[in-house]
């Protein structure tokens, strides 16, 4: 499908097409259309359902007035690719609150900086948020720490809500990449030779951190950022050797990792970036439990500034209700057996 519209851009077309086109390239690559703008005429052509989208988020920044943040239109983008209707185009919604940067007296970067405001990740048309006390305050360790680790047992959201950070950090530009790892352990089984290149070998083992992006992106732009190298998921032994900048970078299952890989894994944290580790000191497939990389690092790192430990329990439990009561039943402890607090350590 192909649609013109003409848009009385007036005297400054920045505002509804962004600095050098910015907000053009962002409907290109969030929704995967053609837009072509000139003069006062916007071309824009691709599937129906992606150009309807696209008219949509432009004649609502037509319609804000004053100057236009990259937050608002990822924002928009965001609402539009869930099906829903765009806030400010004829659906009576207040316009979004534009997520702000705390100021900094050092004149620091964008990088690194904390955000305010929810986060700007949706899943199903539903703004991601924390819903338990034990979640928000894991929230906010990430929101104003560069290493956090969140530990708890299953079903606490401790992965979900650490993509969705990843996920914020990369759509707010504060960081240009994002690097999902995880250990390629097997749970109390072996699966043998597994056929396929080394992406599908590696596949069942990363297959969750994608389950979580599906769910906040559309298919088209998770496919482009996977294809680009602007998200990366990859076994933890593939982070050897390599210094990740400005980059959201997420462990998951690290009860799984050894002290060495995880002390591997931690070095790797470069200019710009933030790093988020999550697992459950109570499901440790190795060899040798003892030899955890997350027990490890909690004890050593407890008491270095920068780094904060949100500690869940089965009260944030937010899956399935029976997953509360199952993990009673197996005795799961209330905290982990880590010397970390439930409301961090930033010493």
């Amino acid at each position: 499908m192909e649609l013109t519209i003409e848009f009385p851009l007036g005297p400054d077309p920045v505002r509804v097409l962004g600095v050098h086109d910015r907000n053009v390239r962002l409907l290109r690559e969030g929704l995967g259309v053609s837009v072509t703008p000139k003069g006062g005429v916007v071309r824009i052509s691709g599937p129906e359902g992606e150009v309807r989208a696209a008219e949509g988020v432009l004649r609502a920044l037509l319609k804000r007035g004053g100057s236009v943040s990259r937050a608002d239109v990822l924002h928009l983008l965001a609402e539009a690719a869930s099906g829903g209707p765009v806030s400010g185009f004829g659906s009576g919604h207040a316009w979004p609150a534009a997520v702000m940067l705390e100021p900094s007296p050092h004149g620091m970067s964008r990088e690194g900086q904390a955000w305010e405001g929810p986060l700007a990740v949706y899943s199903g048309g539903r703004q991601i948020r924390a819903r338990t006390p034990g979640q928000e305050h894991y929230l906010e360790a990430i929101r104003t720490h560069e290493l956090v680790f969140g530990m708890g047992p299953a079903g606490t959201g401790k992965t979900y809500l650490a993509v969705a950070a990843a996920v914020h950090l990369l759509r707010t530009d504060r960081v240009r990449k994002l690097v999902l790892v995880r250990p390629a352990v097997e749970a109390g089984e072996r699966l043998g030779f597994l056929p396929g290149d080394m992406q599908a070998k590696v596949h069942p083992y990363l297959r969750p951190l994608l389950d979580a992006l599906y769910d906040m992106m559309d298919v088209g732009t998770m496919e482009r950022f996977l294809e680009s190298g602007v998200i990366e998921i990859a076994p933890l032994a593939f982070m050897r050797g390599r210094t990740l900048n400005q980059a959201a970078i997420l462990l998951d299952e690290a009860q799984n990792s050894t002290t060495g890989q995880m002390q591997m894994f931690l070095t790797r944290m470069g200019e710009g970036s933030r790093m988020i580790v999550t697992g459950d000191p109570t499901q440790i497939d190795l060899p040798d439990p003892a030899a955890s990389g997350l027990i490890d690092a909690a004890r050593r790192l407890r008491r270095v500034k920068g780094v904060a430990f949100a500690s869940l329990t089965r009260d944030d439990v937010v899956r399935h209700p029976l997953v509360q009561r199952i993990i009673e039943a197996y005795g799961g402890p209330d905290t982990p057996a880590t010397p970390a607090t439930r409301h961090g350590e930033d010493a």
